[in-house]
């Protein structure tokens, strides 16, 4: 991840977990986002769409929210769509953690269709649902996606299974409020259907 090593210099190789963990801590002081903005929940509404027999996510929390997400694909609610105007796609996944209800939306402005990428800028939001709180992440190019593989479910290629890891070296800040959750490293594999509106 170039752009994150450039943003943070002086913190060696973000390979690892720990590294990367290592990076946040380093770029807390001037990685620091300010304000956010609006999150991206708007339009995403769920629809108890399974993520396929290969579904996943991934990822360890640490701050307001702590915690080691394994979700398989039997745990796990998939929804995919292009974001308004075109720009890209989101991803929403959704699980029960703890026994607290979990939304991870992930938007992906820079996303082609039908492309593999690496290094996409990325914007989450973590919401752990009916406690009225919003994590999210002000500047989308605190976090980058890595792209790894598109493969269709249907003969229009309009509905494919998507796969990625996201890496963030900010944490993702509590809307109205100070809290705030790190998520260094997150992996999925879900679905996403360009003609859902």
């Amino acid at each position: 991840m170039q752009r994150i090593r450039k943003k943070c210099a002086g913190n060696g190789r973000a390979s690892a977990h720990i590294a990367v963990f290592t990076l946040l801590l380093a770029c807390s002081g001037g990685c620091r986002a300010p304000e956010l903005p609006a999150t991206e929940t708007a339009e995403i509404t769920a629809t108890h769409n399974r993520c396929g027999a290969s579904g996943f996510l991934t990822t360890a929390l640490y701050g307001a929210i702590t915690t080691t997400i394994e979700w398989a694909s039997a745990d796990l609610e998939c929804e995919g769509m292009p974001r308004p105007g075109g720009a890209g796609a989101r991803l929403r996944f959704a699980g029960v953690q703890d026994e607290q209800p979990i939304a991870i939306i992930i938007a992906l402005p820079q996303l082609r269709r039908g492309a593999t990428a690496k290094e996409l800028e990325t914007r989450i939001t973590l919401i752990p649902e009916g406690t009225g709180r919003f994590f999210s992440n002000a500047s989308a190019e605190h976090c980058l996606t890595d792209i790894t593989s598109i493969e269709a479910v249907d003969s229009t290629d309009n509905r494919v299974a998507i796969s990625g890891t996201v890496y963030c070296v900010v944490p993702l800040v509590q809307v109205n409020d100070s809290p705030s959750v790190s998520v260094p490293k997150l992996e999925f594999r879900g679905l996403l259907d360009w003609n859902a509106s």
